[in-house]
């Protein structure tokens, strides 16, 4: 078995592939572009899983949640302040569920490195009754990937 030295972003992809993503989608924001960069990359020189770009985040919310409303393992991608734009569609999966795995990875900024505020959206997950999984290294975020498509499926 080899080992490959991964930006934390890279690392998160490379788990959502190995827990057996079908889709990802996103709106590019630093710091959460790495994510889909390394998604678009392997889709195009791999073949799979589906990954692209989308008008905003909420519409990247709705392209990952339709897909698992049919079944697909999903993730998508945005940075914090994007998550406001997503919120609408986030409040109302918190009571209809999907179908199957979607992971929703929002990317905070603390200090603010490359945004214009700083949010905890920790604190708006809370607020929607959804779970957290918060790695603390590029291992546990590559690891936790199959864990959380396990969670979506418990409950």
């Amino acid at each position: 078995m080899s080992e490959s030295v991964l930006l934390g972003d890279e690392a998160l992809a490379l788990g959502a592939v190995h827990a057996g993503l079908s889709c990802g989608f996103g709106y590019p924001g630093t710091p959460s572009t790495e994510i889909l960069e390394f998604l678009i990359d392997n889709y195009e020189k791999n073949g799979g899983p589906l990954a692209q770009w989308c008008t905003n985040e909420k519409t990247a919310y709705e392209s990952a949640l339709g897909a698992s409303f049919v079944g697909k393992r999903a993730i998508v991608t945005m940075k914090h302040v994007g998550l406001n734009v997503a919120s609408d569609p986030l409040y109302t999966l918190a009571y209809t569920g999907v179908n199957a795995g979607l992971v929703i990875v929002v990317a905070d900024d603390p200090g603010l490195a490359s945004s214009q505020n700083e949010q905890d959206t920790r604190m708006i997950a809370r607020s929607a009754h959804l779970p957290v999984i918060e790695p603390s290294d590029s291992r546990e975020a590559k690891e936790f990937f199959k864990y959380a498509f396990e969670l979506n499926k418990k409950y």
